[in-house]
């Protein structure tokens, strides 16, 4: 094993690890009073970690070049896809705290600290070559957001947030470690190569289990039904800057790291996972459109959302395929953008105190007060329903396309038809903001960088979005063809 060239491989990991060491030193020495220059610091180690994935992101590398460790690790163009979002979202979340917190007076020091170990741990899940790799970068991102959903210590919602969040992570936890010591104890292995030829033949019914409790686990983490009843608690009950990094960040590495798994290591048995995506898929996007039409708050509204929105995420996954999943990596770069966007307005909602207003009734006539964040917020949600011709209606094109083409015709349809319903709720929204009579309460001003954010943010979902289209095809299709490389 060649160690110098392994720890070139995990050098965004390397930053991220000795940064995140020294932050915490930090914190232990100069307390809350350095929390604003430590999230700059952990910011700017953050972007230095995404700027040397740009060589094997462009690349499209892929291979035992890329493999660190004796195949614990993979550095490939799949892997630098996802970590540039991840870095993207932990960036944006670092850059909304401070005001935020400083509001409460409870800006604490540790924050980003535990933002860049989160980030850390997802990092490590998605270039994860090995069951036990995933399962040390999985618990390493949970651990340190299971802290951050109940760091307002004075508030009941946050700690309820972080208990319920503690409680069934855990659960999930305990799942996909059943699952993987089941695949251990029937195919004698644990790397992924390994584990996928030993169950390239017919499957027993043990490793079947296996493969059943892995996806399990892991449909807790995307926020997938039936694995989704924590999501709009903690949303709700968690700080808005810590929601936005829940509702980002780790989606994207939950996602990245079960198509990985379902097509490197699992790859040989489609037929055997195909039809539990496919159930997830349906379920994710009807429970999140029916359960959100009935909320009267906004941050639960979104979470809902995002789970309506990995529903179609997953029909990029169920088609098994580079276009599937090339279509699944465009839809995550747009649902970033547009979620960020989302918690960012969110966030931005204020009354004349400075206090976050949460309630949809609150923001009516919104565009009467706050006429530039009620078109953005317009937008936005309009985006979020897929509605043409915003960046939004691409990511559900690209992966209906992919559908069709994998003959999945009635998945496809099925998942146009809830995009229906789900545009209700979105449209609500709008309606409230732009024609019902002003309710007077969001009035609050708002610091620049949440404006820069939202600014980015509605400029990507606009129409000029589909600038993009061409490169960031292009770099997804590369991301996804690492994946179908040994099948």
């Amino acid at each position: 094993m060649d160690y110098a060239a392994s720890f070139a491989l995990i050098g965004p990991e390397l930053t991220l690890a000795v940064t995140g060491l020294g932050l915490l030193l930090a914190c232990a020495w100069g307390g809350d009073k350095i929390a604003r220059p430590i999230a700059i610091i952990a910011a700017g180690a953050l972007f230095a970690a995404g700027i040397q994935l740009f060589p094997v992101l462009h690349s499209g590398l892929m291979g035992i070049e890329q493999s660190a460790f004796g195949g614990l690790f993979r550095a490939d163009a799949f892997a630098a896809y996802a970590k540039a979002l991840i870095y993207l979202a932990a960036i944006a979340s670092l850059m909304i705290a401070p005001n935020f917190f400083g509001h409460l007076r409870a800006m604490r020091a540790e924050y980003s600290v535990l933002v860049l170990f989160a980030t850390l741990g997802m990092s490590i899940m998605v270039s994860a070559g090995d069951f036990l790799t995933l399962y040390v970068g999985l618990e390493l991102n949970s651990l340190a957001a299971y802290v951050l959903a109940s760091i307002l210590r004075n508030d009941s919602k946050s700690a309820e947030a972080g208990l319920k969040y503690f409680v069934l992570g855990g659960l999930a936890s305990g799942i996909l470690l059943y699952g993987m010591s089941l695949l251990y104890g029937f195919t004698g292995a644990t790397q992924y190569a390994a584990v996928s030829q030993a169950i390239s033949g017919e499957l027993s019914t043990g490793a079947l289990f296996g493969v059943i409790l892995v996806l399990a686990g892991l449909s807790f983490k995307i926020a997938a039904v039936p694995f989704h009843m924590w999501t709009p608690d903690v949303y709700e009950g968690a700080p808005t800057p810590v929601t936005t990094f829940f509702a980002t960040a780790p989606k994207v590495a939950a996602v990245a790291l079960t198509a990985r798994v379902a097509i490197e290591v699992f790859g040989s048995q489609i037929d055997a996972w195909r039809q539990i995506v496919i159930f997830m898929a349906i379920a994710s996007i009807v429970v999140g459109a029916l359960g959100a039409i009935g909320q009267d708050n906004i941050k639960r509204l979104l979470a809902y959302s995002s789970i309506n929105n990995i529903g179609f995420v997953l029909i990029g996954l169920a088609t098994a395929t580079p276009a599937g999943l090339s279509g699944l990596l465009v839809y995550l770069w747009i649902y970033i953008a547009m979620t960020i966007g989302s918690w960012v307005a969110v966030l931005m909602l204020k009354d004349d105190q400075g206090n976050q207003v949460e309630s949809i009734a609150s923001m009516a006539g919104l565009v009467r007060a706050k006429p530039l964040l009620a078109w953005c917020l317009f937008f936005l949600m309009l985006s979020l329903a897929g509605i043409p011709p915003l960046f939004g209606f691409w990511g559900k094109f690209v992966v209906f396309q992919a559908a069709v083409e994998a003959d999945l015709l009635a998945l496809a349809a099925i998942g146009i038809a809830a995009s229906v319903i789900g545009a209700f709720y979105y449209l609500k929204v709008c309606k409230v903001i732009m024609f019902d009579d002003p309710a007077g309460e969001v009035v609050g001003a708002s610091p620049v960088s949440h404006w820069v954010l939202l600014l980015i943010s509605s400029a990507i979902i606009s129409p000029f979005g589909f600038l993009l289209t061409p490169s960031l095809g292009d770099l997804a299709d590369k991301a996804a063809s690492v994946l179908f490389a040994g099948i």
